[in-house]
């Protein structure tokens, strides 16, 4: 699928190219690793993109990878990303606990607040419906208030705050959230 907007940024399926250009977002986004030793982002960058590279060659009928191409740079800049696909909540019994979820929304620090993410989510929602589900998750920190801004801006709710032993060490707290798909032809998850 090929999901084009009206802006200068269009959306597509991965390709094998767009991997390390990916990672460097996703590393970028996502920092892992202290200020103070900046090398382990190289090495958190390969492991990445071999994470990558696994899902996008075992490219299940219910996975997609997006990329947001700039189309006013001469060659396609990459400039964010999203993952979408079919998770277990219970891997003994995996066809009865499958539920869509969305990973990896990463936007370019230097084109963020511009409705890439926006875009991005957006575009993923044909790919559920094709698949026949309803609902879609997703996960925020509770700390990051522009993100939660826009998932409910378009229709996420919480689902619940799950506890972890890092809030107790000063972490913020994941919050699960859940959108309902509005398609009559989609099933329950």
């Amino acid at each position: 699928m090929d999901y084009s907007s009206p802006t200068r940024y269009r959306i597509r399926a991965v390709q094998p190219q767009d991997l390390n250009e990916i990672a460097g977002i996703l590393v970028d986004s996502f920092p892992l690793y202290p200020p103070f030793l900046p090398w382990l982002g190289a090495i958190i960058r390969v492991g990445i993109y071999e994470d990558l590279r696994s899902r996008a060659r075992s490219m299940t009928s219910n996975y997609a990878c997006l990329v947001a191409i700039d189309t006013t740079h001469r060659d396609e800049l990459i400039v964010g990303t999203v993952e979408v696909g079919i998770r277990s909540a219970n891997p003994w019994q995996p066809k009865t606990s499958q539920y869509i979820y969305l990973s990896n929304l990463a936007v370019r620090e230097e084109f963020r607040r511009q409705g890439i993410a926006e875009q991005l989510l957006l575009a993923c929602e044909p790919y559920v419906e094709s698949w026949g589900y309803r609902q879609i998750y997703l996960h925020v920190l509770e700390t990051n208030q522009a993100a939660k801004a826009l998932y409910f801006k378009l229709g996420y709710r919480l689902e619940e705050i799950q506890l972890s032993w890092d809030w107790f060490l000063g972490k913020p707290r994941r919050m699960l959230l859940r959108k309902e798909m509005r398609s009559t032809h989609a099933r329950e998850a």
